[in-house]
């Protein structure tokens, strides 16, 4: 064998399980939280490995923590280690939000007694009796579309639409614009009611 192989790198030493502070860890195990209340002493000469070092031993000390507070239980899905329940309130990122004022339907739906919809009432199916199956009502394919993409229109012109009809539209685009004009009239509605239930 020649001098110039490369030698075998050796093994980092095994750092120890067990971690002691001068003031022992405060633990919040319902968050997985390690809080090391003793003074922060760095190496300025090699930061990074005093810092490593110091979280390794907070992350050591939780660990342990961990496997000796906690219940352990094996299930089919694996071992499983139950927490407690977190200690520690936490502030909010966000200040908590204002009651929603009542609009002016529900206030309106409350003096009529009307409930809210089922979930089988607010189904968007229903049951086509020329073809037999059941199709959407609204959106991709909805019963509301029927006839916008038909490839032949019937054409009535003695009728007060198409006599009064813009110049450039034509039959075939008036579903689509029924549909726009319905959700534009809905979308002030909705507004008109906002503002409305504000100056309460």
């Amino acid at each position: 064998m020649s001098s110039t192989a490369a030698a075998a790198p050796t093994k980092a030493p095994k750092l120890p399980v067990t971690v002691e502070k001068p003031t022992p860890y405060y633990f919040d195990l319902g968050l997985l939280l390690a809080n090391d209340p003793n003074p922060l002493a760095l190496d300025p000469a090699n930061r990074e490995a005093s810092l490593a070092a110091v979280a390794r031993d907070g992350a050591q000390s939780l660990i342990n923590q961990l496997l000796t507070v906690c219940p352990i239980s094996s299930t089919p899905a694996g071992v499983l280690l139950s927490l407690p329940s977190a200690q520690t309130a936490l502030p909010r990122e966000k200040p908590i939000p204002a009651p929603k004022s009542e609009s002016k339907w529900s206030a309106f739906a409350k003096r009529r007694g009307i409930a809210p919809k089922t979930r089988e009432q607010r189904r968007n199916i229903q049951f086509n009796e020329e073809t037999g199956e059941h199709e959407r009502r609204w959106g991709y394919k909805g019963a509301n579309k029927a006839g916008q993409d038909d490839a032949i229109i019937e054409v009535k012109h003695e009728s007060a639409k198409e006599q009064n009809r813009k110049e450039g539209t034509s039959i075939r685009g008036d579903k689509r614009r029924e549909i726009r004009e319905r959700v534009k009239r809905n979308d002030r509605r909705e507004r008109r009611n906002q503002r409305n239930s504000e100056k309460r």
